[in-house]
């Protein structure tokens, strides 16, 4: 190694000091100048493996990067390279695009990788961040151009080369400044796009506040760059999609609240751009602003899907709308004839129908944002600003000419139940739509903004026809905020939905939509505005004569007939009409039964509208109802409530339960309860322990059903919420909810109404541990 060292290396020619490796390693460490950067590398060492390694020359060209962009240098040579840079680069990332996003691989995208390797993606950051970091009175200023080149570099290695997004999103101060650059509108492109991607993948949630002058920037935008702040903004508002499924279990998010008791980073965001003055304002006339149609466009629909095959975000589109800008205000420059112009390669390439995809991508970020923030904890808040600057009524203006303004197909899956729904564009919007109306109409009084002035009149004919009063709700409406023309939203909604195909999915959405305006307690108005429209059938038709095989959409309906039929002596006569075979009811019946965790909700319509008809037997049309419909008929006998609650019970335990299925524990504490109220509650837990034996699993049942209540006293006796809805959807006191849950868990072995009691002592407490924490 000495002799090597004190000698010459015969490609070297003298010059050994700069170009053999092990020199310049040494000399580092005698200096304490260690290697920081692969291009420090020598040049000739790079040059020699670079004809191997086929690296094109991009160790040598980020050397020159280097070596040209020090401070007060002449970016100008700087600009250049990094165009030399970006050419061997953008082809990658188009091909990447293209190719439907595949997983990023060295050995695909091998220029991508290099200049990474050699730290090409540290120095742009470095370069950009320069000005920043002077101590000079006046900061540099950096050409636009050489800052957009940098950040479409910077992008392109984030898509292609794995681990750099990463790289890039653990840098707060680096995020922080992307921020400040979407001040300039010539740069503001590039930096969203390049922020989306690196808030897509950050661990940490970035904190809004925490952006310089959040408010200033915000009013500073455009409304087409506020609609894309919309789409990174869609990252810093929403809780964090959590994968594993343990974490969507109700004993894990309660254990969750319980560690994290204040309020998550999501919730904070949510505030902070509810603060920034105006921003609700102007996000409702961006939702409901009108869309000049393009003329000329043969075939919109397959326009849409052929772009959308490419076209990776909103953000491609404004690339390529701000292109076809630029060269038609440089045509019309030369040349005056417009023909001229729109012959021209981009116009071929650039149909006049995107302008309409380009404002339907929009408005999907925007809607998105909007529903997020009314399920939040400022829902009231944004409730009240949303029917001020008459969202509902604006949105209901455009829904024949661009939200359904034709039938776009939708396969059985259930799309869009996050911002991250891989759909076309058309199909992002609807749902996107679909989830702001059941946001904006559950359990909240102004759910009747969805109608217009003459169907709220005739709500009020019907509650008056009933000799009922009006709901509160209702007489409070605010009209001048009500929609327009001579249909309301909802209305309009309905027709679209008895247009839809058995299995789309859509139904599903739709029928959410619905669903969420008859929430809450119950209204014989609401109901009978439905029912005169038909919905009772549409809904009956699609879960007996359609043969809609969809689960999704096949709960949305039992749910939605839930809902439409409690209470409502009128809806089951309907029913009953409808059902007037035994081949349809069996039908029906094996739909029920096929899935409770499905159908559970119409199953506790069915008997607490049984329970108060029972009391009613002076009403003439009651009595007639309850001898002739086959449903109440089923329900009235003791049997068959007994077989529900044993399949209920069954169906789920502590570990498995989730916003989806403690609807079932739900439902079986009603039929209990019910019970209860007849003094017929030691009955039902007597038969349930007989089932037991008879199953040959002694005491697993009521054990399972014991830790399920333990579960429920402490799930529903800290979240006001949650107990409110249980008592407006079965009109029982919360109260009786709480003392009948208490009877059932009572210790005294002795006690007829305690589940304890019919457990025999051998197989007592099986499941003890389950709750412990």
């Amino acid at each position: 190694m000495a002799t090597f060292l004190g000698s010459e290396s015969p490609w070297t020619g003298g010059k050994r000091s700069s170009r053999n490796i092990i020199a310049k390693i040494t000399h580092s460490q005698i200096a304490g100048q260690g290697f920081s950067r692969g291009t420090q590398l020598p040049e000739a060492l790079l040059q020699e493996r670079d004809k191997r390694a086929k690296w094109h020359g991009i160790p040598e060209l980020l050397q020159k990067l280097h070596e040209s962009s020090h401070p007060n240098s002449d970016l100008s040579h700087t600009h250049s390279v990094l165009k030399e840079l970006s050419s061997l680069l953008s082809m990658e990332a188009m091909s990447f695009v293209t190719e439907d996003r595949k997983s990023a691989q060295e050995s695909t995208f091998p220029n991508t990788y290099t200049f990474d390797l050699f730290g090409g993606v540290d120095l742009l950051v470095e370069i950009l961040m320069r000005p920043t970091l002077t101590m000079q009175k006046k900061k540099p200023q950096m050409n636009d151009d050489l800052v957009k080149d940098c950040l479409s570099v910077l992008y392109n290695c984030c898509i292609c080369t794995e681990g750099v997004t990463k790289s890039l999103a653990a840098r707060d101060d680096f995020v922080l400044f992307l921020f400040t650059l979407m001040t300039n509108k010539k740069t503001f492109l590039q930096t969203a796009t390049l922020i989306e991607d690196i808030l897509g993948v950050k661990k940490d949630m970035i904190q809004l506040e925490g952006i310089p002058n959040l408010s200033g920037l915000v009013q500073s935008f455009d409304q087409q760059q506020l609609a894309n702040f919309c789409r990174i903004l869609s990252v810093t508002i929403s809780e964090p999609d959590v994968r594993n499924d343990d974490k969507h279990t109700l004993l894990a998010k309660n254990a969750q609240q319980k560690r994290n008791a204040s309020p998550s980073r999501a919730e904070v965001n949510q505030v902070t751009l509810l603060n920034i003055p105006g921003f609700i304002e102007r996000l409702c006339k961006l939702a409901t602003r009108k869309v000049s149609e393009a003329t000329g466009a043969s075939n919109f629909l397959q326009e849409l899907e052929d772009w959308y095959t490419w076209l990776d975000n909103a953000l491609v589109l404004d690339a390529l709308m701000q292109m076809a800008t630029e060269e038609a205000e440089h045509s019309s420059t030369e040349s005056s004839d417009e023909s001229s112009m729109a012959t021209s390669p981009l116009r071929h390439r650039l149909p006049q129908s995107m302008k309409i995809v380009h404002e339907i991508m929009y408005k999907v970020e925007v809607l998105y944002v909007l529903c997020v923030l009314l399920m939040g904890r400022q829902r009231n808040q944004v409730h009240k600003m949303l029917a001020e600057f008459r969202l509902i009524p604006g949105l209901n203006n455009l829904f024949d000419k661009l939200i359904w303004r034709k039938y776009t197909s939708s396969d059985h899956v259930v799309h869009g139940q996050n911002e991250n729904c891989d759909c076309s564009p058309e199909i992002s919007f609807k749902i996107q739509f679909l989830r702001l109306l059941q946001s904006f109409s559950d359990h909240h009084e102004n759910k009747y903004l969805l109608l217009n002035s003459q169907e709220l009149n005739e709500l009020s004919a019907i509650s008056l026809k009933a000799n009922i009063p009006e709901v509160e709700a209702l007489v409070n409406t605010d009209r001048s905020l009500v929609c327009d023309g001579k249909k309301g939203l909802l209305t309009r909604l309905l027709a679209v939905m008895k247009r839809e195909p058995p299995d789309s999915s859509f139904r599903f959405w739709q029928a959410r939509a619905v669903e969420s305006f008859l929430r809450g307690a119950t209204s014989y108005a609401d109901q009978m505005f439905l029912l005169k429209r038909g919905l009772l059938e549409h809904i009956l038709f699609c879960i007996i004569d359609s043969g809609c095989k969809s689960r999704d959409v096949l709960q949305s309906y039992f749910d939605l007939l839930g809902e439409l039929m409690k209470f409502n002596i009128d809806a089951f006569k309907r029913f009953n009409k409808y059902v007037s075979t035994d081949d349809k009811f069996q039908t029906f019946m094996t739909q029920i039964n096929s899935s409770l965790v499905d159908s559970n909700m119409l199953v506790r319509c069915i008997v607490l509208s049984l329970d108060r008809f029972e009391s009613q037997t002076e009403d003439v049309k009651v009595v007639e109802v309850l001898s002739e419909c086959c449903l109440l008929s089923y329900m009235a006998r003791v049997e068959n409530r007994l077989s529900f609650l044993f399949r209920l019970v069954n169906v789920i335990n502590v570990q498995t339960l989730t916003q989806e299925n403690v609807s079932c524990l739900n439902t079986s504490l009603v039929v209990l309860m019910l019970a209860r109220r007849r003094g017929k509650l030691p009955f039902y837990l007597n038969t349930l322990r007989e089932k037991e034996y008879a199953e040959k699993y002694p005491g697993c049942l009521l054990n399972n059903f014991h830790n399920l209540l333990r579960f429920w006293q402490r799930h529903y006796l800290n979240k006001d919420k949650d107990s409110t809805c249980l008592e407006n959807s079965s009109c029982i006191p919360f109260d009786y909810w709480k003392e009948t849950v208490s009877v059932l868990l009572g210790s005294d072995r002795t006690s007829l109404c305690a589940i304890a009691s019919y457990i025999d002592e051998p197989f007592m407490d099986l499941d003890r541990d389950l709750l412990e924490d």
